[in-house]
């Protein structure tokens, strides 16, 4: 059994017992937080929401926050001298899918 969930902008495909990491929620540790935004369910059938499934609910368990690794922007412009180095490190919240209510 899977399920297609959305947060923060983003589809995740989970089942029970996956880890995962998604954008961050504010959430404290040990937290237990419900991701309402079921687009599909596969529970030996296929069910696809529009937009949602109605009444499914995907349950996690907040692990940890975190930054991911560091991604390098460089701005450069040829012949005049100019260049510029940044560095950026997105936050991340890691929860445990408990259960898939469908």
């Amino acid at each position: 059994m899977y399920a297609i969930i959305a947060t923060g902008g983003k589809q995740y495909k989970v089942a029970e017992g996956d880890i995962i990491r998604v954008e961050k929620l504010g959430a404290a540790e040990n937290d237990t937080v419900t991701f309402d935004q079921v687009l599909a369910v596969n529970n030996g059938e296929l069910v696809v929401g529009n937009p949602v499934v109605s009444g499914a609910t995907v349950s996690a368990t907040v692990l940890g926050e975190g930054k991911a690794k560091k991604v390098i922007v460089y701005r450069y412009k040829r012949k005049s001298g100019y260049h510029k180095k940044n560095g950026h490190r997105q936050p991340y919240t890691q929860v445990k899918i408990e259960k898939i209510n469908a």
